[in-house]
């Protein structure tokens, strides 16, 4: 089922760019709009998910810069039955994490410095367990490739806009509204990726991670403080590549709360109160709680990355 929804996902997708392409140059323009689209398939199938890591600037960190945070991902991955996905770390104050990669052996979860600063080591492991849970039902396909076409299509639907100004074109067979078709296609393309990803892959998620950590409430209390973060502290990054905000645990971009028919995430609470009831009732895990952290060190809410507020030397990760 999974193979059958990307396949329709990108054919949609591709359909949607030939279109465009036909708005703005006729026959012409979509067989154009076709081969870009076909080579930006194969392109964002063995790419995507290193260009989302690269848009977030992400690095890769290890047991030597990230001890303990790698070490959550490496005991969530051995819960799962995983291949251990690449870790990295992206530096951004909003706490949120992502998954991408095209299956389970390319797999890489990336988490904001924020994040390790707000969350405790039980709360990210909630979370991370949540971006496996993605990664085990194989959702990072679909997300990262339908993110690379949502861009293209609008940058296609700016192109549009430059396009129109060239009055001597005979190509366009709708002339100017032809061209204000693809102009409204650019701003709804982020939307058009908010209806192709179903919510309900995040209650999935919500679910097997609670499964793969081992406690519900791990991942509920986290989902409360992310959402708080997200609400304060503005993700620029997330901003500049909106097509990419379906991917976060929750929504990075300001603006989006409402749970509407066009929100790329859930409600929040509503999350949330799923989570206290898997809790309340009694649901026997298939795993055993990952450890998350040193008994030594229970007076720190924060994993031990050196990139926590509390260290007293200069940190040793990748923002050093």
């Amino acid at each position: 089922m999974n193979l059958v929804r990307t396949a329709m996902l990108l054919a949609f997708m591709t359909a949607l760019f030939m279109f465009v392409g036909f708005l703005i140059g006729g026959r012409g323009g979509m067989m154009i709009a076709f081969l870009v689209a076909a080579g930006m398939n194969f392109f964002s199938y063995w790419n995507s998910g290193n260009m989302v890591l690269s848009a977030y600037r992400a690095q890769e960190v290890d047991e030597r810069n990230a001890p303990e945070f790698y070490g959550i991902v490496r005991d969530l991955a051995r819960n799962a039955d995983l291949p251990m996905p690449r870790v990295y770390l992206y530096d951004n104050p909003q706490p949120n994490a992502f998954a991408t990669g095209r299956n389970p052996e390319n797999a890489a979860v990336a988490a904001s410095t924020g994040l390790l600063q707000v969350l405790s080591p039980q709360e990210v492991a909630g979370v991370m367990a949540h971006e496996l849970a993605h990664v085990q039902n194989r959702d990072t396909l679909t997300m990262t490739i339908t993110a690379t076409l949502a861009g293209a299509i609008s940058m296609l639907g700016n192109f549009a806009f430059f396009f129109s100004g060239n009055r001597g074109n005979n190509n366009n067979p709708l002339g100017f509204i032809g061209v204000l078709v693809a102009m409204i296609v650019a701003p709804l393309a982020a939307m058009l990726v908010q209806m192709a990803i179903s919510r309900t892959r995040e209650y999935s998620a919500d679910r097997r991670g609670a499964e793969i950590c081992g406690n519900p409430l791990w991942l509920a209390s986290a989902l409360g403080k992310i959402a708080r973060g997200a609400a304060q502290v503005p993700n620029y990054d997330a901003e500049r590549n909106p097509a990419t905000a379906h991917m976060f645990i929750i929504n990075p971009l300001s603006g989006e709360r409402m749970d509407n028919l066009f929100s790329t995430h859930p409600n929040t609470e509503n999350r949330i109160a799923a989570l206290q009831e898997m809790a309340r009732g009694g649901m026997n895990v298939s795993t055993a709680p990952v450890r998350t952290a040193n008994p030594s060190r229970k007076s720190r809410s924060v994993p031990d990355t050196g990139l926590g507020r509390g260290d007293s030397q200069p940190p040793k990760g990748p923002w050093s």
